[in-house]
């Protein structure tokens, strides 16, 4: 048997995320089923992360294991053809039998986008957000949490993972074009923890949390005391580095 690496990207609109689920349509779940259709054989997929629901994903690596595939571009035609349009692959390619899409992943980028004026082209892909926002307080408070590595306040409760510890390596909000976008980098991510990030930047750039509020946030290390999670569908996963 043959490891081979995907590299993909797909809108999470109609998706429950990555992650199979019983009942539940998603990505991991609609790639299976068209490679194992493709090849003639049952296919398992191991992604390098796992987005939540409605959640996006310019860049995304996964690998699984087949039989020798002898034209790997003419597969990678062949996947799209039958993909649904907003699942795309672009490229397939042979890795070492250990190399694996997860585990050897060493950081995951993230991007949130806002809009501050209403406009119909961003429905789909930026949050509309009313009011003044004070940005420079914002990015005050995002460098905040490069301080700290346990950050409980900002995760999904009852979700079971050994750790809610990561190390964040880059934390910023900045101007592209009309939309404000906050990008953050770390080795990993847990479950909503971006969008409750986000949630609560917000709250310091509307003036409603200070500086030490956000901080004592982190510190209590308990979700209810973090903002309010922002929707999924403003959120793309941007890089994963190897």
């Amino acid at each position: 048997m043959n490891r081979y690496f995907l590299h993909l990207a797909y809108n999470g609109k109609a998706y429950h995320g990555w992650q199979i689920q019983p009942g539940d349509v998603t990505v991991q779940e609609t790639l299976e089923k068209c490679i194992s259709l493709k090849l003639k054989q049952t296919v398992s997929i191991i992604g390098c992360g796992r987005t939540d629901t409605g959640v996006n994903a310019r860049n995304f690596y996964a690998h699984f294991e087949s039989e020798p595939i002898e034209d790997l571009q003419q597969f990678v035609y062949q996947l799209n053809v039958f993909l649904p349009d907003d699942i795309v692959v672009f490229r397939c390619w042979q890795v070492a039998p250990d190399f694996h899409a997860r585990f050897d992943a060493k950081s995951r980028t993230y991007h949130y986008y806002v809009t501050r004026t209403k406009n119909p082209f961003h429905t789909d892909d930026a949050l509309y957000v009313y009011g003044k926002l004070d940005v420079n307080k914002m990015n005050e408070a995002a460098k905040i949490l490069f301080e700290y590595q346990d950050f409980t306040s900002f995760s999904k409760l009852h979700t079971q993972v050994k750790t809610n510890n990561c190390r964040i390596m880059e934390a910023r909000w900045y101007e592209d074009g009309d939309l404000l976008v906050f990008r953050i980098k770390a080795d990993r991510f847990l479950r909503n923890m971006v969008r409750a990030i986000v949630g609560t930047l917000l709250e310091v750039g509307k003036g409603k949390m200070t500086l030490d509020g956000f901080r004592a946030v982190i510190e209590q290390k308990d979700r209810c005391s973090a903002g309010t999670s922002m929707p999924a569908h403003a959120l793309f996963l941007e890089e994963v580095t190897y």
